[in-house]
């Protein structure tokens, strides 16, 4: 992991990084379980999972995000901050075997109206299965020190 600063100024709208892929296996289902105590039979229960439509347990949307957030920090950028997520979507199921990566596009900035030395950059954050559909979608908040400030 490389750090690298990047002030509010430096960043550009529509900029876009496409991170690498990552499998989904059944041990991330079983940790990720163990984590949360979310064991529903959506997520953990191959036999009940066969009464699905899709006929095969499901990610856990809270899985998915933590394992696409996780695929983008490559950089760690000394003056910017995570404020939070917006928006989050689950929009298409993940199952055991599919292959995601995140793609993330600089969508909007504005000054920070409790710091005049920072400003709020929002990252669009689209998780991808294998086939190129958005399976999760976020938006994620960032303050970031102005170059004036510095």
């Amino acid at each position: 992991m490389a750090e690298q600063t990047i002030h509010y100024e430096d960043y550009q709208l529509g900029h876009e990084r496409l991170t690498t892929g990552r499998t989904i296996t059944e041990t991330d289902f079983v940790v990720h379980a163990g984590h949360t105590g979310d064991f529903f039979p959506h997520h953990m229960d191959a036999e009940f999972a066969k009464t699905l439509p899709g006929g095969q347990r499901i990610a856990h949307g809270t899985m998915v995000f933590s394992i696409g957030v996780g695929l983008t920090a490559t950089l760690i950028n000394p003056v910017a901050f995570s404020y939070g997520y917006d928006r989050l979507r689950f929009i298409r199921p993940v199952h055991i075997g599919d292959t995601i990566k995140s793609r993330v596009v600089i969508a909007s900035k504005e000054d920070d109206p409790k710091r005049k030395d920072h400003g709020r950059v929002v990252e669009r954050l689209e998780v991808l299965n294998q086939r190129g559909e958005t399976v999760l979608a976020c938006d994620h908040i960032l303050l970031v020190q102005k170059r004036q400030a510095a």
